[in-house]
C-alpha cells in the first residue's frame, strides 16, 4: 500500500552569537520586521525572533536563536522535521549511529522539540506538538 508522501521540513533556525546584530544584518537585508517569541518557564537560555511566515499558507518559517548551551559556532542553521512525537524518533537516533544533543523539551504554545546530531555531524531538529 502506497503512502501520501509529505513535506518533513517543519522549521529553521540560525543559531546566533550576538542577537541584536543578527537582528539587523537580516532586516536590513530581507527588508523584513523579526518578531519576539515569547519562551516558556525554565528557558532563561532561550531567545528567539521569529522570520515572519505566510497566513493559512503551507509554508516553512524559522527563527534566529540565541542559546547559552548550544553556541553557534560548529552549529549553524538547524532544519526542523515535522514528527507526531519527537520522544519516538529521538528514540532511535542512537541505534542509527546518531548523538542527542538536547532531549526532548517543552517549547511552550510551540510544542516540544528534540536537537539531535546526525552520523555526518549535522545538527538538526525533531518537533511535534505532543
Amino acid at each position: 500500500m502506497a503512502t501520501k508522501a509529505k513535506n518533513p521540513f517543519t522549521w529553521i533556525e540560525i543559531y546566533v552569537d550576538d542577537m541584536n546584530r543578527a537582528r539587523k544584518f537580516y532586516e536590513a537585508v530581507l527588508d523584513i520586521k523579526l518578531t519576539e517569541m515569547p519562551m516558556p518557564a525554565g528557558t532563561d537560555d532561550l531567545q528567539m525572533l521569529s522570520f515572519p511566515s505566510a497566513e493559512n499558507e503551507m509554508n516553512i518559517s524559522g527563527a534566529l536563536v540565541k542559546m547559552k548551551s548550544l553556541r553557534q559556532s560548529g552549529i549553524g542553521t538547524v532544519p526542523y522535521f515535522a514528527c507526531e512525537d519527537c520522544l519516538v524518533e529521538e528514540g532511535r537516533v542512537q541505534k542509527a549511529g546518531g548523538t542527542v544533543l538536547r532531549t526532548k523539551m517543552s517549547i511552550g504554545e510551540y510544542g516540544f522539540c528534540t536537537i539531535i546530531m546526525d552520523t555526518e555531524g549535522n545538527t538538526i531538529g525533531l518537533h511535534s506538538m505532543h
